[in-house]
């Protein structure tokens, strides 16, 4: 398990993180999701042991990370834009890889070179960024990691990469008990792949759990009554985006589903749909209600 007590970071005079409470357990699949600038790339940063934290402990299974070497050999961090070394190919910067990662699997370097096309003894620097991606998941995925960190790992990637990448994660998944923590904007790829999901917001997590629990969370309806009604007719539930047209509203609400819809049948509607609401609309509609983007 990776635990995260009282975290706390800031760079010069930008304070990122507060107190950030977090664990994520053992072989699950977590999403880490919020707007830009949030701190979901510190928060991937800190686990790997890259920087530390200005208060608190980050722990992979009770031992602390930072300044660990035996820890950090069960992590990979895969950046944003990773790093290669200047002029490397592919096959040489296998052998960097090698001296730090003792985990290094040369099967898995041939498996997943078959499955992503890449040029190995081409020189990185003249690659697209898509190409470059994929090299760094090439890489970091040939590490067997006990821990996988990825941040906008799935951006540059065709369709067709995307799926690859998905189904060796679910592979590993299957036969060992690795822990993937992603970092993303795109929350359908997400949801696609994470069992669990993570929101940062004003420096903390604000809500963290069970993909399925939280999706049950939040409810979705459409709405209509034959007179015109006052929107303070919803006063007594939890509404975080509401539109009207005429007599025929819609809203999205948090709370139990079966008691939401008791109070909205006490309001005597003629019309009453519930409406799916996918993992995308829900990061959309919190991140509104939490004030972020509502004055466009």
């Amino acid at each position: 398990m990776i635990t995260l007590h009282q975290v706390s970071k800031s760079f010069d005079d930008v304070h990122v993180l507060d107190q950030v409470d977090w664990a994520v357990r053992k072989g699950s699949v977590f999403g880490l999701v919020g707007p830009n600038g949030a701190g979901k790339s510190t928060i991937l940063r800190l686990i790997s042991g890259v920087i530390s934290a200005d208060e608190g402990e980050i722990l992979l299974e009770n031992q602390t990370i930072y300044d660990n070497p035996d820890v950090k050999k069960r992590i990979l961090f895969l950046a944003d834009e990773p790093f290669f070394l200047h002029q490397a190919t592919m096959d040489e910067m296998k052998e960097f890889y090698r001296i730090f990662y003792p985990s290094f699997s040369d099967e898995s370097y041939e498996k997943l070179c078959q499955n992503f096309p890449v040029a190995r003894n081409k020189k990185i620097n003249d690659f697209s960024k898509g190409m470059k991606r994929q090299v760094g998941l090439i890489l970091a995925l040939s590490l067997n990691p006990d821990v996988l960190l990825l941040d906008e790992s799935f951006d540059g990637l065709d369709p067709v990469m995307r799926l690859t990448l998905k189904r060796f994660i679910a592979r590993e998944l299957e036969n060992r008990e690795m822990t993937v923590i992603i970092s993303s904007h795109n929350l359908r790829e997400l949801e696609d792949i994470c069992d669990q999901i993570a929101l940062i917001d004003n420096k903390k997590i604000v809500m963290s759990g069970e993909v399925d629990s939280i999706k049950g969370e939040f409810h979705k309806f459409q709405i209509g009554y034959q007179q015109e009604v006052q929107p303070t007719i919803f006063d007594e539930l939890d509404v975080i985006h509401q539109e009207r047209v005429g007599n025929v509203f819609t809203i999205v609400i948090k709370g139990d589903l079966v008691n939401c819809k008791k109070i909205i049948a006490n309001t005597q509607p003629v019309l009453l749909n519930e409406l799916p609401l996918n993992l995308e609309e829900i990061f959309v509609y919190e991140m509104e209600a939490r004030g972020y983007g509502k004055s466009i």
